[in-house]
């Protein structure tokens, strides 16, 4: 079950391998920093979760992998004493790819985009027994995600909305299962990498376009099977936002807060930025990544 009580569990199991990220108040607006969580992203959560819940053999773990996934599952199983081999695709930032290697894990890069990468990683799953880590269609990843809401909650109980960036959705589906109605929980994509927003107009997780600037984060073939109906249940809407706009918010959050986020960790602020979404009430924005070279620290 992905409900409140199976994400609290989750999240007493992984509290000492993960970081309690802070939250940046800002008038009406409240930043929750994802982006300083271990491995760069929320998705060291998940990936803590999985390692954790799941028994795992003598072979390994085996993850395919934008970027942030594949560092959080290289960086859990470093922690936990664990092989590791990471699938990525050719899109994969360099930031991301340095990351994997500097946890120590065996890296494969093969395929151009996402999908290339997880049909890799599954035939090397089969082949060698090791245990196979969805980036966000299993259980165990949307309840780690899942407890980001729980977090923030406790640090910003008196939310009206939150923003929060889609990919595959094992991130919005956990924080909307956890909410599950309290609060407005607005999915944001990028225009060319509209999933959600494909699969909602369907009534069923469909194939969409996966280009743009965030396509190492936002942009497999489509949504996960399990987040979707939690999605048509508790996700208020989706928005989406251009590539510029995305790249205005990565260097409005610089500019302004001194936080450096990579493009997908800065669509959700995209979506406010912009003027696609028009705050009532006290909104929250989920910075949710920020495996990036973007700040030069040479010149």
């Amino acid at each position: 079950m992905i409900d409140r009580q199976s994400i609290a569990a989750v999240a007493a199991r992984i509290r000492p391998h993960v970081r309690r990220t802070p939250v940046l108040e800002d008038g009406e607006r409240v930043l929750k920093l994802e982006l300083l969580q271990h491995s760069g992203s929320f998705k060291a959560r998940g990936a803590f979760a999985n390692l954790l819940t799941r028994k795992v053999p003598a072979a390994g773990v085996v993850a395919a992998s934008g970027g942030n996934h594949g560092a959080a599952v290289a960086y859990a199983a470093r922690e936990l004493g664990a092989p590791a081999r990471i699938y990525v695709p050719t899109v994969s930032s360099k930031a991301k790819v340095q990351r994997i290697r500097d946890y120590g894990a065996e890296l494969m890069i093969g395929g151009e985009r996402y999908a290339d990468a997880l049909a890799a990683s599954e035939r090397w799953a089969a082949e060698s027994g090791a245990l196979q880590v969805h980036a966000y269609d299993q259980e165990g990843a949307l309840l780690g995600q899942g407890t980001v809401g729980l977090e923030l909650e406790e640090q910003a109980p008196d939310i009206d909305t939150l923003l929060v960036a889609v990919g595959g959705g094992g991130l919005i589906g956990g924080i909307a299962a956890w909410y599950a109605g309290k609060v407005k929980v607005i999915g944001v994509e990028p225009v060319l990498a509209p999933t959600l927003s494909r699969a909602l107009e369907a009534g069923r997780p469909v194939d969409a376009p996966a280009g743009g600037i965030a396509a190492d984060s936002l942009a497999p073939k489509r949504v996960g099977e399990l987040m979707f109906p939690i999605a048509q249940r508790y996700v208020d809407r989706v928005i989406l936002v251009e590539d510029e706009e995305i790249r205005a918010a990565q260097k409005a959050l610089w500019d302004r807060f001194r936080v450096a986020a990579e493009p997908g960790g800065a669509a959700a602020y995209a979506a406010l930025l912009s003027g696609k979404f028009s705050p009532r009430g006290r909104t929250a924005i989920l910075v949710c990544g920020g495996n990036t070279t973007a700040v030069d620290f040479d010149r």
